[in-house]
């Protein structure tokens, strides 16, 4: 396993579950600091690791983007490309990496102010683009993601010394409560939970169609549920959840005839830039964990 010359906050993939209080701060930004978020909402961040936004983009910019979503994923050449998951069952694209280099359209959703001046204002810097994708959930069995956090993958397998990333996930379909949509544990980015078992050789291969390495206990997920509780988001296409890289968050299978389709981006700081991985043999492809720290300007 690779060894790492700095420190470890965060240790996991060992031969048992640990949990490690939170070492870094939720909010990076000095009070008072400017910024599209109001301060209530830092403050409601802090405390669950998620923001909602109503409406972060219009009804015209959703078509825009959307149909950008069906062109791409119709396209052979990306079908074909690397960066793309097809669903195993259905055979049918499930999701689309490094969207913003791939596609002009969503290039400028990643550096509308709207977007990326709310990650500068949580994570107290410039800010590059860890991961980029869309996520299309097709109706009639799409696959969920399982128990997560995102951190703990990144940590382990990308090398990000410090939780100062954050994603977003803007809607471009309606998110009703049936069809697959995300469920997070507030509160659950305050402590994190190390997970069993060593990384396997090129493991992002499974855990991109199903999450394996890096997933929760019964026992744990159990505990954290009863603790904080699970609140699951719905909202019209054009909203936008925010929330914390070391959010503990899933989603269901979506077995409606109803598409749950989004885009996600993943801001993380410049100054907290991926290293060697703390618990993986090797660093995933960059299409998956960016090694281009350029700021998004």
């Amino acid at each position: 396993m690779t060894t790492h010359a700095r420190t470890d906050l965060y240790p996991t993939r060992g031969a048992a579950e640990i949990t490690t209080p939170r070492q870094d701060p939720v909010i990076w930004s000095a009070p008072g600091a400017p910024g599209p978020v109001a301060v209530k909402d830092l403050q409601s961040f802090e405390r669950d690791g998620f923001l909602t936004v109503d409406q972060l983009i219009t009804p015209d910019e959703v078509t825009v983007l959307h149909t950008e979503l069906d062109r791409l994923i119709a396209d052979p050449a990306v079908r074909a490309d690397e960066r793309s998951v097809i669903e195993p069952k259905s055979q049918k694209v499930r999701s689309v990496f490094e969207v913003h280099r791939i596609s002009e359209v969503f290039a400028r959703l990643v550096s509308d102010e709207r977007v990326v001046g709310r990650a500068r204002q949580i994570l107290g810097s410039d800010v590059y683009v860890h991961q980029s994708r869309i996520n299309v959930k097709p109706g009639f069995g799409a696959s969920g993601f399982y128990w997560h956090s995102d951190f703990e993958t990144w940590h382990a397998e990308d090398g990000l010394p410090n939780m100062r990333a954050v994603s977003v996930s803007i809607a471009l379909t309606e998110n009703h409560d049936t069809n697959g949509g995300l469920m997070i544990m507030p509160g659950s980015h305050k402590s994190f939970l190390g997970c069993a078992g060593e990384t396997p050789k090129d493991n992002y291969k499974q855990s991109l169609k199903m999450q394996d390495a890096g997933t929760p206990s019964d026992e744990a997920l159990t505990k954290m549920a009863d603790r904080h509780g699970i609140k699951l988001f719905t909202g019209r296409a054009g909203s936008a959840t925010w929330f914390d890289c070391n959010c503990m968050h899933g989603s269901g299978d979506n077995i409606t005839p109803y598409p749950r389709s989004n885009v996600f981006i993943v801001f993380n700081s410049v100054e907290n830039a991926a290293g060697e991985p703390f618990a993986a043999p090797a660093r995933r492809p960059e299409f998956i964990g960016a090694r281009d720290f350029t700021p998004v300007k």
